[in-house]
């Protein structure tokens, strides 16, 4: 891998240096700068881990990972053009110069919508029904947010952003499913985020996701956060619905406990609500009796086309499937992780409004 990124680096700073040397010409000084001011810049996300994660470096490195997310879609593009060029009456020289202030207003216009894509969540509502009674209770409005990634990309201006909405929605529950903070608790606590959801004025339920780590007990800190981690535990709400949370499936090193195990716990006669950070095995869900599984994890591949990938894997990567009496909710996430921006999809806020009725 570390082999294919340095011919890529390579292959990026060839190509950014046939154009930069049409204007700068062909100078030995200004070539060797810029190869060094290259290599710097590719492994910047590198020194942030080295540096006590450096918040320079690590929006430097999370700068280049934009950069070069762009430029290995659209060099192979330009190097096409150019090749083709050359069946025309084009000078070679003009081409590559204006191609490549092509490439460059394409790159800038993309990185500003993804980073508007990111930092602007839309609100999805879901009108769901679920066939068994509540006692005293026709209706349930939730409010979910997965993948915030609570951290140095992600900071405390968000975090007020979806304390703020939840409290507008008034909503009866709110539910975390996983990926709360981006690996390093540091920046949660600097930033004062677990006061700012001390402020949500609802119930907030959490699992944990497979960034939800770091040498602290995680579940203290977002117990102290004004929520309750639900961590491979079951819990009877007095909305009169039965919540499960499980442990992430990507710790490798954690026995996390079969879900047939958990249910034992259940009255299955009562809503069944999951918490399960990464959307696999449905019908494992499905044939155990849970009523609605909500899920994060898979950004819906947050860059193009990351979907098409996230699509294969998981049998619903994003958005609202019903499998029997199974229905699964997977969003896109509230953050991001490693690029600051996302294209092909939206950072979101999910409201669920739920009916009960037993009649079918």
């Amino acid at each position: 891998m570390i082999l294919l990124y340095n011919v890529l680096i390579f292959y990026i700073g060839y190509n950014i240096w046939v154009w930069l040397k049409q204007m700068s010409g062909d100078r030995k000084s200004i070539k060797i700068m810029f190869w060094v001011v290259l290599v710097l810049f590719a492994y910047s996300f590198v020194f942030s881990r080295w540096l006590d994660e450096s918040l320079f470096f690590t929006w430097l490195g999370a700068a280049w990972l934009s950069l070069f997310y762009f430029l290995i879609m659209l060099l192979p593009i330009a190097n096409l053009a150019v090749f083709l060029r050359r069946f025309s009456k084009i000078q070679k020289e003009k081409f590559v110069k204006w191609t490549g202030f092509i490439v460059l207003v394409v790159i800038v216009g993309s990185f500003l919508f993804g980073v508007f894509n990111a930092y602007s969540p839309k609100v999805t509502t879901y009108e769901i029904t679920i066939r068994k009674q509540v006692e005293g209770k026709q209706s349930l409005k939730i409010i979910m947010a997965s993948d915030m990634h609570f951290g140095d990309l992600s900071g405390s201006g968000q975090a007020k952003k979806l304390v703020e909405y939840i409290n507008s929605e008034k909503p009866d529950l709110v539910l975390f499913p996983g990926d709360i903070i981006d690996d390093d608790i540091t920046p949660f606590l600097e930033e004062g985020i677990p006061e700012l959801l001390k402020q949500i004025q609802a119930p907030v339920y959490a699992s944990l996701g497979n960034h939800d780590r770091d040498d602290v007990d995680l579940v203290k800190i977002f117990n102290n956060s004004g929520m309750k981690v639900l961590d491979d535990e079951v819990l009877n709400l007095p909305e009169g619905i039965v919540l499960v949370g499980r442990k992430d499936r990507g710790y490798q090193d954690v026995v996390r406990a079969e879900l047939s195990a958990l249910m034992k716990q259940v009255d299955v006669t009562k809503p069944v609500f999951l918490l399960e950070h990464q959307p696999y095995d449905l019908d494992i869900a499905e044939k155990n009796g849970v009523d609605l599984i909500l899920s994060g994890h898979t950004h819906r591949g947050q860059g193009a086309p990351g979907n098409l990938i996230t699509n294969k894997i998981f049998e619903n990567d994003f958005g609202y499937l019903k499998k029997g009496q199974l229905q699964s909710i997977v969003s896109s996430g509230y953050g991001v992780w490693g690029l600051p921006l996302r294209i092909g999809t939206r950072s979101e806020i999910v409201q669920i409004n739920v009916k009960f009725n037993p009649i079918k």
